[in-house]
């Protein structure tokens, strides 16, 4: 059983009330970079980063993270795939946004972070997730939100987005 929760259009306005709140937190964009996390993070925070450049008429530097050797549960994995992080900009001093698809139990984010702080010491870490679904096991929680929706255990919820999936959604699936 599949219920939609956000619809294109719904997704779009999401984005840019995301876009508008992380510009006036943090009065503009100066000192301002935007990390995806794999995958379908980094095609939000490209998506974001187009909507800060339409408005401060600015280019931002968005970088490319992979967690994979980050992950607490890496040794139960058969075959990790780790994949390649790109961060073309210095992280010491800036104020890095990290996007996300879904923020669940806060493991992910977390393996974020160890892995931003290796690159070095930014002024400070916000997060901007697309669905809070909750059920957090680690206490951490977004700073920017498209929708909070408070799923079961048993609900799954999945971002679709144009450049993997061919349209934009999100979609909550019930196994019965």
């Amino acid at each position: 059983m599949e219920r939609v929760l956000l619809d294109e259009k719904s997704v779009e306005r999401s984005i840019i009330r995301i876009t508008h709140e992380i510009l006036e937190k943090n009065q503009g964009s100066k000192n301002l970079s935007l990390i995806g996390i794999r995958t379908r993070g980094i095609f939000l925070a490209k998506r974001i980063r187009e909507k800060i450049s339409q408005i401060e008429n600015r280019e931002m530097p968005v970088g490319v993270l992979d967690i994979t050797m980050y992950r607490d549960d890496i040794g139960m994995l058969k075959t990790p795939e780790v994949k390649k992080t790109d961060i073309p900009f210095t992280v010491n001093g800036m104020t890095i946004v990290l996007v996300d698809d879904v923020l669940h139990t806060g493991r992910t984010i977390r393996a974020a972070i160890d892995a931003i702080m290796d690159l070095g010491r930014p002024a400070r870490i916000q997060l901007a997730v697309l669905v809070d679904r909750g059920l957090r096991e680690l206490p951490i929680q977004p700073n920017y939100t498209g929708i909070l929706y408070t799923a079961a255990p048993e609900e799954e919820v999945s971002v679709k987005l144009r450049e993997i999936d061919g349209k934009d959604e999100v979609v909550l699936s019930t196994s019965t």
